[in-house]
């Protein structure tokens, strides 16, 4: 099994921590989508990472549908509950932190056009689903020690990812300090391996 991917894409994050904490065995391929010439393209038609390459050759790509596929075929270690509104509220959770990075992913991108090219009021927008979205998961999460739940779940991995991606890209944002129960869950968080091996770099 071959993950494709880079060390920065918060998406791979994501996909490289299930894989860490389900245990299982793969290879990380290093392939950026914004390097000219990449591969990314020959594997998923939308040029976007990650994409997973299975042992048949198979191709999986999205990292909802990775991380859905690796939690059905690793029974254990559960990260998303089998069926019912538990289910619904996990994948909620990563719906939310995973917009939460197509926002953040969207003001980065802009940021770096030319002065003619950029829109302010684009980032602005962005900026402000961001600022909304980081308030819904404080509310949501209140003083519950995890997401979903009394262990770790998709939820958390995803909503770890989305703080991590804003910290490392948009460092103005000071979500830890304003969200106190946000920062103590990224603590925690951060004491795993699978989220320290994985911190997004250049």
């Amino acid at each position: 099994m071959k993950l494709i991917g880079s060390h920065t894409s918060p998406y791979v994050r994501k996909i490289r921590i299930v894989l860490a904490e389900k245990k299982i065995d793969y290879e990380l391929v290093l392939e950026s989508p914004w390097v000219e010439g990449n591969q990314v393209g020959v594997h998923n038609p939308l040029g976007k990472v990650p994409v997973l390459i299975l042992d048949d050759d198979g191709t999986l790509y999205d990292s909802r549908v990775i991380a859905e596929y690796l939690d059905a075929v690793a029974p254990n270690n559960r990260l998303i509950p089998a069926s019912g509104r538990e289910r619904i509220n996990v994948k909620r959770w990563e719906a939310l932190a995973d917009g939460v990075l197509d926002a953040a992913v969207a003001v980065f991108l802009e940021s770096k056009r030319s002065d003619g090219e950029r829109s302010l009021s684009w980032i602005e927008r962005q900026r402000g689903k961001i600022s909304l979205a980081l308030h819904a998961m404080s509310e949501d999460l209140e003083q519950q020690p995890w997401c979903h739940g009394n262990s770790l779940s998709l939820a958390d991995i995803a909503v770890g990812c989305a703080l991590g991606y804003v910290s490392f890209r948009l460092g103005d944002i000071a979500w830890a300090g304003q969200y106190p129960n946000l920062d103590s869950l990224y603590e925690k968080l951060m004491q795993r391996p699978s989220f320290v091996e994985t911190v997004p770099r250049d």
